[in-house]
């Protein structure tokens, strides 16, 4: 009888410890460092603590992959159970995780190892969905196939009050042609194929969230059913208004909010929100 699949991940899918403990989710910790200081995200700094040491900050805290030992340790701990692994991590464009994911996995070719590079600042959401399904039986094949679907699907699109930090992390992609007009205006940006682009340029932030709804309309048919993540660096307030919007449009099935932690506010700063969707078609995992 093949064993259960089991979902690894890294800390920038924000899993809360009742999600982790109830599917079981192994996750590596990512890095965020301050100087000297270097934290793992989700074990020794709390968000609070992080966003209150950003603001004080004179220069930009950088970030770094899981430690090298912790893939080879993971997935041989879990290949000598007989667990097949799905390991879904952060872009690429973003970090070497996915690189070390892979190398790791091709020093053990008798396992059965899949590895996710996701597409956009959504992790949160392939995890869950991947362990609700491997929950219910799904076979590695089958969830790899279903999850690769999922991340082609999931739209992300977002609202950035200052462009420094991907510009000096040197990730601003083709945002860069909005330097030196930020103060003008309020960026909505899209995440695609890890990637930023810029979407539209807003004058207010009300106009911004009435912009993204226009393309959650063009991307959504008519009443579908939709499911969302709202989520936000250190910007609850605007990342409520931007719930109550989408809750109040749209046929939500699902809608959750998640504060993004050190690694993803490294990249994109303080005072960032938007939202990762999908509808109800683009996630049917029992037809592979």
């Amino acid at each position: 009888m093949t064993k259960k699949v089991k979902i690894v991940t890294d800390s920038t899918a924000y899993l809360s410890p009742e999600e982790i403990a109830r599917y079981d989710i192994h996750v590596l910790p990512l890095k965020v460092i301050f100087g000297l200081d270097a934290y793992s995200e989700g074990v020794d700094i709390t968000n609070e603590e992080f966003y209150r040491r950003l603001a004080k900050a004179a220069t930009l805290p950088t970030t770094s992959q899981p430690s090298v030992s912790d893939f080879p340790r993971i997935y041989g701990e879990l290949a000598q159970r007989g667990h097949p692994v799905l390991s879904i991590h952060i872009s690429s464009h973003l970090s070497g995780t996915v690189n070390s994911a892979m190398a790791a996995r091709d020093k053990l070719p008798q396992a059965q190892i899949e590895v996710v590079d996701s597409l956009s600042l959504d992790v949160w959401t392939l995890v869950i969905r991947a362990a609700e399904a491997a929950e219910a039986g799904q076979t590695l094949p089958q969830l790899k196939a279903s999850i690769d679907k999922l991340n082609t699907s999931i739209n992300a699109v977002g609202v950035l009050s200052t462009l420094e930090y991907l510009w000096k992390g040197g990730r601003i992609g083709s945002a860069k042609a909005l330097l030196g007009t930020l103060l003008r205006i309020t960026p909505v940006l899209a995440f695609e194929a890890g990637e930023v682009k810029v979407l539209h340029k807003a004058r207010t932030t009300r106009k911004a969230i009435e912009y993204i709804l226009e393309v959650m309309r063009e991307r959504i048919e008519g009443s579908t059913p939709i499911h969302a993540v709202v989520v936000h660096t250190h910007a609850s307030e605007l990342a409520l208004v931007l719930k109550k919007e989408v809750q109040t449009h749209f046929n939500c099935a699902e809608l959750d909010l998640l504060e993004l932690g050190p690694v993803l506010g490294t990249h994109i700063g303080p005072g960032f929100f938007g939202l990762g969707f999908y509808s109800e078609q683009d996630w049917q995992p029992n037809q592979y």
